[in-house]
């Protein structure tokens, strides 16, 4: 495919989507203006919100943008665990392998050259205000130690198309990297010779100076074509010049590298929207027009309006701290004030603010607010009434955070492990235990909604034990009817105690049948013991008898 091809695509799929640009910009200048460049330029130093009346609908923005963090990758927590098919049958080396595994992951992750917390960080306030996000994952190989690399593209740069089954088929990005840049992650052997040598000049910024470049990601099908080298790969990515028409690098993939949750979606289209700026932006505007009607109304009570007699003035009216306002000597002033204010009803302005903080709670339902955190306790609550009410939080916060998890944080973890497995950062897969070999790998998420739910198993087994003794006391075959081995497994790993922590159930039945055998041991012991004792009772009686 040639160069030209590809900017007539991608140029393409950027048109299709203009339209939707105008509604982003309205969304971020209400809730996220930082972000509101699509359709206007921004220089640096302007101020973003100038043309704002109430920082409200921002702060809601940033507390959602900022939960999605806390509840689904809070950084003091492994909030993500890597499994696989059956993980039943899964020998205690295979769960050591995989703990080992997902620390190393972790440790890729949040390495600081990677720029994983920035990226998603980006990502996340792109996710709470447009619905969706895009982050690139790439391994950069230029440095003595290789490294992950995360980036968040603006949505205005970034333009994509779905495959008939609904997968990412084909992903543009607007780039313009200086020369330097260039010339650092590609070399300069790869430029154009409009960007090396004798035509970069100081003149016309030298290395420093910016190019429009693109980067394109699609699957090998599309661009290949009679490629063969190609073939083997299902995706390739083009670093493609834009302003010289110049292929700067390619190379096959076996994945996009692309993250890109989508939070809700709707039938034809391959953008999704948020449902907190879906339903909050005609309160934003609202909580806006009141916030200034409030406020010119404020300073009308407060720097009313004056009436002033004419020709009473002498000169102009002082109305600053300290001013003098002359009047004429010969005015009569049982007349009337020289200057007084107009009179004014004020009698709407505390409806006017209510009505502004009822808009306000509508604005904060509207981004999930009420839903992030559980509600205040009501007096003293009994064990049971604290457990409901944690169960009514899980069950409102649930399905905010659930899909999430599987758009967000699955997407992006499973493409860092194809990635890191592929780079052979956990070793050659021949040290892989052999039954994780060719067992499809997926990931369980830790977070406070999920500790709330695993939790439970070990609230089950506290209930269970205490019916069970409760049993015991009536029927002392009660407890045949529960495996507690069994179920204190499930709790241990319910709260999350690690599995090189617990012994494997060959390890724990050895243990438990040479307890038993230790037991009947010391039993026969003691039934010998008592045995012995009676034998010489029974010589001491007979001697006894015997003198007798």
């Amino acid at each position: 495919m040639k160069p030209r091809d590809l900017v007539v695509r991608a140029g393409q799929l950027f048109k299709d989507r203009k339209a939707i640009t105008t509604l982003w910009q309205e969304i971020a200048e209400n809730f996220y203006p930082q972000r509101a460049d699509f359709t206007i330029r921004r220089y640096v130093g302007e101020e973003f919100a100038e043309h704002l009346y109430s920082s409200y609908p921002i702060l809601v923005h940033r507390d959602l943008s900022n939960s999605f963090a806390a509840m689904l990758r809070p950084r003091a927590k492994e909030w993500f665990m890597i499994e696989v098919d059956e993980m039943d049958q899964v020998s205690r080396a295979g769960k050591i392998w995989l703990e080992w595994a997902q620390k190393r992951m972790r440790a890729a992750m949040y390495d600081r050259r990677a720029h994983f917390i920035r990226a998603t960080s980006e990502g996340d306030a792109d996710f709470a205000a447009f619905g969706q996000c895009i982050i690139t994952r790439d391994i950069n190989w230029n440095t003595e130690q290789p490294h992950l690399l995360y980036r968040c593209f603006h949505l205005r740069d970034s333009a994509w198309a779905e495959k008939a089954d609904g997968s990412l088929g084909e992903i543009y990005f607007k780039w313009e990297p200086r020369i330097r840049q260039l010339i650092e992650q590609f070399g300069e052997d790869s430029l154009h010779q409009q960007l090396k040598g004798p035509n970069v000049t100081k003149k016309n910024g030298g290395d420093l100076r910016k190019v429009k470049c693109m980067r394109c990601v699609l699957s090998t099908d599309v661009y290949a074509g009679q490629q063969e080298q190609f073939t083997a790969y299902p995706f390739v990515v083009v670093y493609l010049d834009c302003e010289n028409n110049h292929i700067v690098n390619e190379y096959g993939v076996w994945s996009h590298g692309t993250t890109l949750p989508r939070w809700q979606t709707v039938s034809g289209s391959q953008y999704a929207y948020s449902p907190a700026t879906v339903a909050g932006l005609p309160d934003a505007r609202l909580l806006q027009a009141m916030s200034l009607t409030l406020l010119e109304a404020g300073e009308m009570s407060v720097r009313p309006p004056m009436i002033a007699t004419q020709d009473a003035i002498r000169g102009d009216v002082q109305l600053y701290s300290g001013g003098i306002t002359w009047a004429d000597v010969e005015y009569d002033e049982r007349k009337g004030d020289v200057l007084r204010p107009i009179t004014q009803d004020r009698r709407g302005l505390p409806m006017g603010f209510e009505a502004r903080e009822q808009q306000m709670g509508m604005l904060a339902e509207a981004f999930y607010l009420n839903k992030l955190t559980l509600p205040p306790p009501e007096g003293d609550m009994t064990a049971f009434e604290v457990g409901q009410r944690v169960e009514e939080y899980v069950r409102a916060a649930l399905p905010l955070f659930e899909p999430m998890e599987h758009e967000y944080n699955g997407q992006l973890c499973e493409d860092t492990f194809d990635a890191l497995l592929r780079a052979g950062a956990f070793g050659s897969v021949q040290d892989m235990p052999p039954d994780l070999r060719g067992r499809g790998v997926h990931f369980k998420f830790i977070s406070p909604l999920h500790d709330a739910i695993e939790r439970k198993e070990a609230s089950n087994f506290r209930e269970a034990s205490e019916l069970i003794l409760t049993a015991l006391e009536t029927d002392p075959s009660a407890l045949a009817y529960y495996d507690t081995g069994l179920a204190l497994r499930t709790a241990l790993e319910g709260i999350g105690v690690q599995a090189k922590h617990l012994r494997s159930e060959e390890a724990a039945r050895e243990i438990i049948a040479q307890n038993a055998r230790q037991a009947a041991m010391e039993e026969q012991a003691a039934v010998a013991r008592d045995a012995g004792a009676a034998t010489r009772e029974f010589a001491q009686a007979e001697k006894h008898l015997a003198a007798a």
